[in-house]
């Protein structure tokens, strides 16, 4: 009588079948039923495979703070609770034996088999969770930065200058906005943000390029770097 065990298959698949049409495992609202049943699961199930016991595993767990006030008996282990006949043991000696004179096969289980087309079912979905949560795609890394370009000197042509910088197309580059910083004696240094893919674009590489306008450029310079 009652629940078996929730670690195993069968003892977690009697529970999902039971709450199939049951928000609570005894009653109308939360008792001390759920919070020993609770406590036995540890820990939230598949929800492919078990989509019941997730459902409510996950609303008892808004409960915790007040397990010591439900109603109820705590006192009480969770195998008091479930359905009148249970086909799980938690022991295979505490298994009812048949009469020997019904059993046609002294040597088979004492259990019944479990559907094959449920088994078949329960494992279809457990591959297809694993396969959807191993392709959810992990957001790229990427950096802030916020780069000084130093002209030659007053008479450099600074529109020419970041014309020739934002001309610079790289995979998992974003340029951003940009101003003119006066740095001394009428010389004004470009200041620009921009926003990189850190395994796509190196800024060792880009300065490289950058420098590489030597008509008009310096030297540049990493003034800021944040992750986002």
């Amino acid at each position: 009588m009652g629940f078996a065990d929730f670690v195993s298959d069968a003892g977690l698949t009697m529970l999902n079948n039971w709450l199939t049409t049951r928000s609570y495992i005894t009653g109308y609202g939360p008792s001390q039923a759920d919070v020993a049943s609770f406590k036995a699961v540890k820990e939230a199930p598949n929800p492919a495979v078990y989509p019941h016991i997730y459902r409510w595993h996950k609303q008892i767990s808004s409960y915790e703070s007040e397990f010591s006030s439900l109603p109820g008996d705590p006192s009480k282990a969770y195998t008091a609770y479930g359905p009148e006949k249970s086909e799980a043991t938690i022991n295979p000696k505490d298994a009812p034996k048949e009469d020997e004179e019904e059993d046609d096969d002294l040597f088979g289980s004492e259990e019944e088999e479990e559907d094959p087309e449920a088994v078949k079912q329960r494992e279809a979905n457990l591959a297809a969770y694993k396969k959807k949560k191993e392709g959810k795609a992990k957001p790229a890394a990427k950096s802030l930065v916020t780069m000084d370009v130093k002209p030659w000197d007053d008479e450099t042509d600074m529109s020419a200058l970041e014309a020739n910088l934002r001309g610079i197309a790289i995979e998992g580059l974003t340029w951003g906005a940009s101003t003119l910083v006066p740095v001394g004696f009428g010389i004004k240094k470009l200041q620009v943000n921009l926003v990189v893919e850190d395994e796509k674009v190196s800024i060792d590489d880009l300065q490289a390029q950058i420098e590489g306008d030597e008509d008009h450029v310096q030297s540049t310079d990493v003034a800021a770097m944040q992750k986002l």
